[in-house]
């Protein structure tokens, strides 16, 4: 009989043999987008966090302690920045202090645009309550809806792939695999989606907020203006009578709301106004989370496009 402390020795030599699995970072991300492009990168060795859950507003959140752990517990945040998410800023100063935090607007090749000059049609709004709002806009600043540009997108693949592969060695060969599928993919999915959406006259439309100028230079189109900067802002029925004669004016064919929009406000615009409204998805809210959802939300909102054309 072996004594049990020698047989215990054995048994440790005997587990040293077995090759351990290497420790994978503990990620976050801010938004569902974000989430999906680290996702594809992640894939084959973990899963990121994510922050914001479905149908909830960048601009304006309250963490759960669930996820105030989950950034104590970050190795690497990655997140739009603070243009897009300010109220996120608090915390990964003082929780995800051992995290290296990347702001993926700021990457290497990103396309940065600032807010249109005049895309909003708010001016019967009080300038002061709107700057207060949450989601106003300040038309010099940086518009941080970057990922709906497929460009940037796959920039932030390669940022993503090198930030994980400095924290991961051993996993670095798989993330660098992983982010040029990843952006073949898109590549590939991007040109399709040109093809299809250049196909016909322009479309005259307007959207709710001004949140989609780089998906809309990547593929050729422009929008005769917004409705409000504010999701947040409700106009009167004076100021809905104006805005129903500004559409009327300027012969706008279809009108783009959000998911987190008043569907009652869309009606009241569209009455009389021989207008389409489609709702138009930037975040994927309604999506599931997963390394699907960017290429989902891209054929999303091209859906939504192609639906203004149909008549109906």
């Amino acid at each position: 009989m072996i004594p049990k402390r020698t047989g215990a020795v054995l048994a440790t030599l005997a587990l040293s043999t077995v090759p351990l699995r290497a420790e994978v970072p503990q990620v976050v991300t801010d938004i569902a987008p974000v989430h999906s492009l680290v996702a594809q990168v992640m894939t084959g060795t973990g899963a990121p966090a994510l922050i914001l859950p479905p149908g909830a507003s960048p601009h304006g959140y309250a963490l759960r302690p669930s996820l105030a752990r989950d950034l104590q517990q970050a190795d690497v945040v990655f997140w739009v920045g603070e243009a897009l998410t300010p109220w996120l800023e608090g915390p990964l100063d003082s929780l995800a202090t051992g995290a290296e935090v990347i702001e993926l607007i700021e990457a290497p090749s990103t396309r940065q645009l600032p807010f249109r000059e005049g895309a909003d049609l708010h001016e019967g709004q009080d300038t002061a309550e709107t700057e207060a709002g949450h989601e106003g806009h300040f038309h010099d600043e940086l518009d941080p809806h970057a990922w709906l540009d497929p460009e940037n997108a796959r920039a932030w693949l390669t940022a993503i792939a090198e930030t994980l592969a400095a924290a991961d060695p051993d996993h670095a060969t798989l993330y660098r695999d992983n982010a040029e599928t990843a952006r073949a993919t898109l590549t590939a999915q991007e040109q399709a989606l040109a093809e299809d959406l250049q196909d016909g006259a322009p479309l005259r439309f307007m959207v709710f907020h001004d949140a989609y100028q780089y998906f809309e230079s990547r593929f050729g189109m422009k929008s005769l203006g917004a409705i409000t900067d504010s999701a947040a802002s409700a106009p009167g029925a004076a100021r809905i009578a104006e805005l129903r004669d500004t559409l009327l004016a300027e012969g706008v064919e279809c009108l783009f709301a959000e998911p987190q929009f008043n569907g009652g406000l869309a009606r009241s615009l569209s009455e009389d106004a021989a207008l389409r409204v489609e709702v138009i998805d930037p975040l994927g809210s309604q999506l599931d989370a997963g390394p699907a959802l960017y290429g989902q939300l891209l054929e999303g909102m091209a859906a939504s496009f192609r639906a203004c054309r149909t008549p109906g």
